[in-house]
């Protein structure tokens, strides 16, 4: 007698990934958005990738006003206001974009966990690598924050702090 078990058997017994998991590359990131004391506050839309010389950028997260009902194109008319990102890897996707598109988020402390080959999130290889972050808001300003890492196989952690648009950003990768 076979028995075949499918990935949705395994996630019902509480097994999904396991194989996977254990040697998988995972992301941790932490981000912080101040609140801001302005007359008119608007969430800030968040774009989040990751750039090595010599490959291609990746696009990680992105946070937008997605309304499926909206005039503007559904939030997207605005994702070219992150101009660094828009011209680097941005214009060239299709929203929503599954695993990496997400709704804006309110000032304070944000956690992102990504594990290699799910999402935007791609297995890296040893090497230097840049976080890149950038913050941009309606009526508000723009910024980048750069968190540059190494990554030798096995762990790397980076910390770099924006100035207005966005708080410290910190990055941690493990297998």
């Amino acid at each position: 007698m076979q028995y075949r078990i499918t990935g949705l058997t395994l996630a019902a017994i509480g097994g999904a990934g396991l194989p996977a998991a254990a040697g998988a590359q995972t992301l941790d990131l932490s981000i912080a958005i101040p609140q801001l004391k302005v007359a008119e506050y608007h969430r800030p839309y968040v774009a989040i990738w990751l750039e090595k010389e010599g490959a291609a950028p990746r696009t990680l997260q992105v946070w937008y006003d997605f309304d499926g009902n909206s005039k503007e194109g559904a939030g997207t008319k605005w994702l070219r206001d992150m101009r660094q990102w828009w011209r680097v890897v941005g214009r060239g996707m299709t929203f929503p974009a599954d695993g990496v598109t997400g709704a804006t988020r309110p000032a304070g402390s944000h956690k992102v966990t990504l594990v290699a080959g799910r999402g935007g999130m791609p297995a890296l290889t040893p090497g230097n690598y840049k976080l890149m972050v950038e913050a941009a808001r309606e009526v508000g300003g723009r910024e980048v924050v750069t968190v540059p890492f190494a990554w030798n196989g096995t762990a790397a952690r980076g910390t770099a702090k924006g100035t207005s648009e966005l708080g410290a950003v910190t990055v941690s990768i493990k297998r």
